[in-house]
């Protein structure tokens, strides 16, 4: 069957994926690949802008963050896995057995849960919001796994809303792990207000905290400002960053570390989460 002789449903499942592949297309590229029309094309980027997996702009389309918009999950899944990887290799140092942890709904702490599936590192609480992390941890002997529950946000994979700040005021955990989206000025940021509450509760009930960044996110802003940096004990970033955006963490006393990436990133043949 050939792209035009798709249903909607179908066509739309591969434009999504090329476009989360390629990070954006434009509206006439996607008419000529899947054989269709404008018109057509244009209700089906509806369809998937209504979904939260792109967003629309004149004349195409993106599933790329912005200051006001965070990006799909499953965009995010593939993107800066090396400078991902470095820095959970460098984050997982720091747990030890006994520890009770917390991840929030970053791909970057995701990272930091594909490494705890081998098992080095047990007895372990871990603590999280991100439905990609609990689907990993969810069998993995010796991690008893908390899940925080909450309202689905699928743009996300995560539970979010007031019941899961709730749920995370109760508990004290000896380290958070969290990302975030933009780091500028002495503050971390991001693009939705739901999202910067829950943050905020994670690193209230933290005896310590860690911020996991690629470099990409630095010297960037976004809507909301999260927490001022000196909130983090340590700021971990790939070793992608420019001296200029380093020269802004000294110059605002951040205590960072800049990692190495590994040559390659290999993917288990037990990856559940997909491709980040």
């Amino acid at each position: 069957m050939n792209n035009a002789q798709q249903g909607p449903a179908a066509r739309q499942a591969a434009m999504a994926e090329r476009v989360l592949a390629e990070g954006s297309a434009t509206a006439a590229e996607l008419a000529e690949r899947f054989g269709v029309s404008l018109m057509t094309i244009h209700r089906d980027l509806d369809e998937l802008e209504r979904q939260g997996i792109v967003r629309k702009f004149r004349g195409g389309v993106t599933a790329q963050p912005s200051g006001v918009f965070e990006s799909n999950v499953q965009y995010r899944l593939k993107t800066m896995r090396a400078e991902k990887a470095a820095v959970a290799e460098r984050a997982l140092k720091m747990v030890e057995p006994g520890m009770a942890i917390m991840l929030d709904d970053s791909t970057s702490t995701l990272e930091i849960a594909r490494r705890l599936r081998l098992g080095e590192v047990t007895p372990l609480t871990v603590v999280t919001n991100f439905l990609e992390a609990i689907n990993m941890l969810s069998d993995q002997r010796g991690i008893h796994l908390m899940a925080l529950g909450g309202d689905y946000d699928p743009l996300h994979s995560s539970f979010l809303g007031v019941s899961c700040v709730e749920a995370i005021g109760q508990l004290r955990v000896d380290v958070c792990f969290a990302s975030t989206s933009a780091v500028h000025g002495g503050y971390a940021y991001h693009q939705e207000q739901h999202i910067v509450s829950v943050k905020r509760a994670m690193l209230d009930a933290a005896a310590r905290n860690v911020l996991l960044i690629d470099h990409t996110k630095l010297a960037r802003v976004a809507l909301h400002r999260v927490v001022p940096l000196s909130r983090f004990d340590l700021l971990l970033v790939d070793d992608g960053a420019s001296a200029e955006a380093l020269r802004d963490l000294d110059e605002n006393k951040v205590t960072y570390e800049v990692c190495a990436k590994p040559a390659t990133v290999t993917k288990g043949s037990d990856d559940r989460a997909g491709a980040t």
